[in-house]
């Protein structure tokens, strides 16, 4: 046995997953690096990636911050230590004399747990113990064709969705296990399928919502410990609901304790400076062509789904990863190729999907990417990046645009609610109705609605039934279920009270029985990705702003729904709607309902279809649209036989 392979098993180092880590492929580089009990040793064993340091010293509560007490010892460029005092729940750091000569605490970037903010210690933790009751759910997961499934996401700020006492301000936080069955059950009868966390790893901030990290290995301590965040998933799954994390691999803040200038050099960040810094954010970039940092960051991604059972992760800010030039105005580093593509990034989210997805059809990597990069859902073999979904940042954009256009002129911005259906397909999308859009300045759902207090409220249901019809994922953010008035403020919880006033009242449940309506039937989600599924009836009514389209199902009986949406306070009582075959349309959903805070105005419960010829379809169906409305109807056909004789023209 050599020298070098003395010195690592004399600490339980394993070269082979060193040599990965230097490689670029180690996947669970935190079976590493951080802090793990050696039983052997009856004692934790510290570990660090730092090769420029002059010298490390392990420092906590178990040496009262002593500097000299736990000197560590350095192989290949890891600094390692064994530390028998030390015990679960204490605090410590790593004492830094960097490349530099300058001394600094820093937290243990492969930390498991940390001291609750402002506070910014790691803490001596073992994850291991916790008792799974998830089996089944998983392994069902694993076996469903996601792309083939009902999608309906709600997405959380986990802080604010509900607490009396919370308060950031004071450092009052609600708790994984105080909300976990009360938001589980919430979500089941809303009928959403899965949950969206925003980021929940250890972050130092408020105001940032999570989305400036510091602890890529640590669950935020504010909400409980790194075992409550299973208690919680598992709690989720246990009533079908599936867990999604907000993950941000785009950047890092600069607080001195985390990871910028590790080692007394840019060992996570760039080199250069024109690479370096984000100008936007005012944080630092990671260095994808480091093959360390990409181990280490997706071996945090890999942690959340082995160690935490999460279903899926989105990925932030895509976009400013893919594009040198992004937020820079110019002044930037070019590719080998003179362009404007970060090639190493793209490869390392090649990389990032194919450890997390390969083998598991039911997880799911989805990205927030705002541009048209090709190929964002594409095969990694393909060229493409290898996500599940991507958000379709177009559709919320043009479809909330509209709707707060007042329908007088709504003519002009037709478009908008079709442009989508011109490259629904180029990629499996997730039609999102985010965070981002109900922050300060940019009003609450509700409040982009044009019209009075009552048209609002029509408004909005009308839209979120087009949402829920037209091909893609869905996610709407808390408060949307029930109309918010006021934007989203991360130190209050939702206004719950609303629920107490008839029209919120019956925007919830209308949003409950969409979730059911959707998950319940295959025509609005089997066939998500080609026009197999999707067939417009009424799409250039730019007059009256009324759209019609039918969604089709994969099953033998091939169901088919046929949606019409008024977007205008006209009531329409004599409208045709065309249809490619004679049949009988029945109604499903109507969103007036007086269940649903509407006022019944007289949508036709059943309509047969007529030899009438419309948008280049032999027939159609006289109904009676509702203003302000959408409409669900079965559609049966009832004869599939040639083009009738002396059909005509309603106009």
């Amino acid at each position: 046995m050599g020298n070098a392979e003395i010195k690592a098993a004399e600490y339980y180092l394993d070269d082979a997953e060193i040599s990965a880590f230097y490689d670029g492929t180690n996947i669970d580089a935190d079976a590493i690096f951080g802090c793990h009990y050696i039983s052997s040793e009856k004692a934790f064993r510290f570990c660090v990636w730092a090769p420029n340091a002059q010298s490390i010293s392990v420092v906590g509560d178990f040496c009262d911050w002593e500097e000299n007490a736990f000197p560590m010892k350095q192989y290949r460029g890891i600094w390692v230590a064994f530390v028998p005092e030390a015990k679960q729940g204490e605090n410590y750091k790593y004492l830094i004399t960097g490349a530099d000569g300058e001394k600094v605490y820093k937290a243990d970037p492969f930390a498991y747990y940390s001291e609750t903010p402002p506070e910014t210690a790691s803490v001596v933790w073992d994850i291991g113990g916790y008792e799974w009751n998830d089996g089944g759910y998983v392994s069902s997961r694993d076996r469903t064709d996601i792309q083939r499934s009902p999608i309906s996401i709600y997405e959380m700020h986990f802080a604010s969705w509900l607490g009396e006492d919370y308060d950031p301000d004071e450092r009052v936080y609600p708790k994984f296990r105080d909300l976990a069955r009360g938001l589980a059950k919430y979500l089941k009868e809303m009928g959403f399928t899965h949950v969206e966390l925003m980021p929940i790893s250890e972050h130092p901030f408020d105001g940032s919502w999570g989305y400036q990290v510091t602890g890529f290995f640590a669950i935020t301590s504010r909400f409980g410990t790194p075992q409550d965040f299973m208690y919680f998933v598992d709690t989720l799954h246990g009533e079908g609901i599936g867990v999604i994390v907000d993950w941000v691999p785009a950047h890092f803040p600069k607080d001195k304790h985390g990871l910028p200038h590790f080692d007394g050099t840019w060992l996570f960040e760039h080199a250069n400076p024109l690479r370096r810094e984000h100008p936007q954010w005012g944080t630092y970039e990671f260095n994808y062509n480091r093959p360390e940092v990409v181990s280490f960051l997706i071996s945090s991604a890999v942690l959340l789904f082995e160690k935490y059972h999460v279903d899926g992760i989105r990925v932030d800010a895509v976009s400013s990863m893919l594009y040198l030039d992004y937020g820079r105005e110019g002044a930037f580093v070019p590719n080998k190729d003179g362009g404007n593509i970060d090639y190493e990034a793209a490869d390392f989210l090649r990389k990032l999907n194919t450890a997390i997805l390969g083998g598991h059809a039911g997880r799911m990597t989805v990205a927030e990417e705002s541009t048209a990069f090709p190929l964002v859902t594409g095969s990694p073999k393909d060229g493409g990046l290898g996500f599940t979904f991507k958000w379709n940042m177009g559709f919320m954009h043009d479809t909330l645009g509209y709707m707060s256009t007042d329908p007088y002129f709504r003519s002009g911005s037709h478009d908008k609610m079709t442009f989508s259906m011109q490259y629904a397909f180029s990629e499996n999308f997730i039609l999102p109705y985010s965070h981002d859009e109900v922050v300060h300045g940019k009003a609450s759902m509700i409040g982009k609605m044009f019209g009075n207090y009552e048209e609002k409220f029509e408004a909005l249901k009308t839209l979120y039934a087009f949402l829920f019809a037209h091909p893609g994922k869905k996610l709407l953010f808390m408060g949307d279920e029930f109309g918010q008035f006021i934007e989203w403020n991360y130190k209050q919880q939702l206004d719950w009270l609303l629920l107490d006033y008839d029209t919120h009242r019956g925007l919830h449940n209308f949003v409950k029985e969409l979730n059911h309506f959707y998950t319940g039937h295959g025509a609005f989600f089997e066939v998500d990705d080609s026009w197999d599924g999707f067939r417009w009836l009424n799409v250039e009514d730019r007059t009256n702003s009324v759209f019609a389209f039918m969604r089709i199902g994969k099953g033998l009986d091939h169901e088919k729904v046929v949606c019409v949406f008024n977007f205008t306070p006209v009531l329409h009582e004599d409208y045709y709607v065309a249809l490619p075959e004679n049949g009988t349309l029945r109604l499903l959903l109507a969103s007036d309902d007086v269940g649903f805070g509407g006022v019944k105005t007289g949508a036709y419960e059943t309509a047969s279809a007529k030899e009438v010829y419309l948008n280049g379809m032999p027939y159609a169906a006289l109904l009676a649209v509702p203003p302000n409305s959408a409409l669900y109807y079965e559609y049966e056909v009832v004869d599939c036989g040639s083009y009738p004789v002396g059909a005509h023209s309603p106009q």
